[in-house]
């Protein structure tokens, strides 16, 4: 019933604007509104990376999409997102990225290139570089929800879904900022929680169980064995989308951002084992129950999605013979994976443009205040909200095959130029400015080059290396953020007349004494 839906998320959309209006005397300064104050604690933090993570192009695409694709199998693809995305980057990243980070005084990835590597033209670019490729992505944000706001109300407007959505997160990002943000998607974070363990109990009950719905998997129409095996229909493949989506996460400035933020050391630890647990369940989860989609294989909207290529509509075919209440929560758990994405997304783009872009050419003539920076990221906020919005609006009743190709390849290029340059920037101190340069151009490249290839203004077919390499983003994306890292140390290696006159001073923050307890770190008896 629509009454039961609607009741949920006036509830929701009163909490989430509540939280902002209270986090405003946090978000007085830069540091404040962008990073919190880096004084953010491990549930919000491991919640914030997390809900940044996963929203409903993964609950409604990629789970639809690649659930269809490689069966149960496509599990697999969320535990490469809780153990490679989540765990072994908060290992490899967390610490050394919020000491780094401080001791550069940098808020943004941008600024962290600028900073380290000493050159205002690479924070300038990198700055261009995430503001054009996080736009489409974050357009593609607001794909998932027209097939559920319209299985939950009959006959609603996609318009009114994306404007009610872009409305209200703006509102409370800019409001409160960083912490408003991340205490949203704490709560957020919940709700997704509970939602998926909900929905996948609720759709293994209809099809009699497991044990039955695996059975049914096995032998269904349009199912087969291999839809229930170890490694899937496709292997390959499989391995190719558990790369992108987990390792390519290391290279996004909005997931980044957050070891940026976080409070100290038992900060860092605690929160890797929540945000790790976190990706498990609901990741995990989201595959796990896409993975049954070929159940439902034998209806015909699914069958005429698929001919197309739609995958959109599986996720929403399987929940709508749900009970209302079961509805109601999907509804609010892809909205609360949406908004907790998008309000990431545009705080961090924001900030990048006003700190990284606007402030650096302004310097030579008059440097920007407090204020006017805060003034700039807000109106740049509110400009990344509307853009987004419009293009995704645009794009569900024009089709636009640019902008749908453009939405597919924005993670690939953001991983690829950004992912190698920030992992070498932060461990090796041969890493050069002309490297960084390198990886900018491979990363970006690749993925323009890709671009053009599924806009068939290229055709590649006949050679079979680059068929392979730029058979979808996907690939494409791999050998991108794979290229980079063999790229940088090779350049770097070549061009140390590059390298920063002062890279000792800017590693010396790794070197500082610290005293800690015994817990934390055994010490030899005296």
């Amino acid at each position: 019933m629509e009454w039961i839906t609607t009741a949920m998320l006036v509830v929701f959309f009163a909490l989430m604007i509540a939280i902002g209006v209270y986090c405003r005397r946090r978000s007085t300064d830069v540091g404040g509104f962008v990073l919190g104050g880096r004084s953010v604690g491990p549930w919000l933090t491991a919640f914030a990376y997390g809900t940044s993570y996963f929203s409903a192009v993964i609950f409604v695409g990629y789970a639809g999409q690649f659930g269809w694709n490689f069966g149960i199998a496509s599990t697999w693809i969320g535990l490469g997102n809780a153990f490679i995305g989540s765990l072994l980057a908060w290992v490899v990243l967390g610490r050394r990225t919020r000491i780094m980070t401080q001791h550069l005084s940098s808020k943004t990835m941008p600024e962290f290139f600028g900073q380290r590597f000493d050159s205002p033209i690479l924070k300038i670019v990198a700055s261009c570089i995430t503001f054009v490729f996080l736009i489409p992505y974050t357009a593609s944000l607001y794909n998932g929800l027209s097939r559920l706001f319209e299985m939950a109300y009959d006959g609603l407007d996609y318009s009114v879904c994306v404007i009610v959505m872009a409305v209200l997160t703006g509102i409370y990002v800019l409001l409160g900022g960083y912490v408003a943000t991340a205490i949203n998607d704490f709560i957020q974070g919940l709700i997704m929680l509970g939602g998926i363990v909900a929905v996948i109990a609720a759709v293994l009950n209809a099809n009699g169980g497991l044990m039955n719905a695996m059975e049914g998997l096995a032998t269904g129409e349009g199912g087969g064995w291999e839809y229930t095996s170890f490694l899937g229909a496709d292997p390959i493949f499989l391995l190719f989308v558990v790369l992108l989506t987990s390792l390519g996460t290391w290279g996004l400035p909005q997931m980044v951002g957050k070891f940026y933020a976080i409070k100290d050391e038992s900060a860092i630890k605690k929160g890797t084992i929540i945000s790790t647990v976190f990706a498990a369940i609901v990741a995990g989860g989201c595959y796990f129950l896409g993975g049954f989609g070929r159940l439902y294989g034998d209806r015909q909207s699914v069958k005429d999605a698929v001919a197309v290529g739609d995958f959109d509509a599986i996720i929403p075919e399987m929940l709508s013979t749900l009970s209302p209440v079961i509805i109601a929560t999907v509804v609010v758990l892809v909205l609360s994976a949406s908004m907790s994405t998008l309000s990431s997304l545009v705080l961090t783009s924001g900030s990048t443009i006003t700190l990284d872009f606007i402030a650096p050419l302004r310097e030579k003539k008059k440097p920007m205040g407090e204020k006017a920076k805060m003034l700039c990221i807000r109106l740049f906020i509110v400009l990344f909200i509307v853009v987004s919005a419009v293009i995704a609006i645009s794009q569900y009743y024009d089709k636009n095959i640019l902008i749908a190709q453009m939405m597919g390849v924005s993670w690939g290029a953001l991983a690829g130029a950004f992912l190698a340059p920030f992992l070498y920037g932060l461990y090796w101190k041969k890493t050069t400015k002309a490297s960084v340069v390198a990886s900018f151009i491979f990363g970006v490249g690749l993925e323009i080059v890709q671009l053009l290839i599924s806009l068939k203004i290229f055709d590649v077919s006949s050679v079979p290396v680059l068929s392979f390499v730029f058979k979808n983003s996907l690939y494409s994306g791999v050998f991108a953020m794979v290229g980079g890292l063999i790229l940088v140390p090779i350049v770097s290696l070549l061009t140390q007349k590059t390298l920063p006159a002062n890279v000792e001073e800017k590693f010396s923050c790794y070197a500082r004494t610290a005293t800690v307890e015994v817990t934390d770190s055994l010490g030899e008896e005296e």
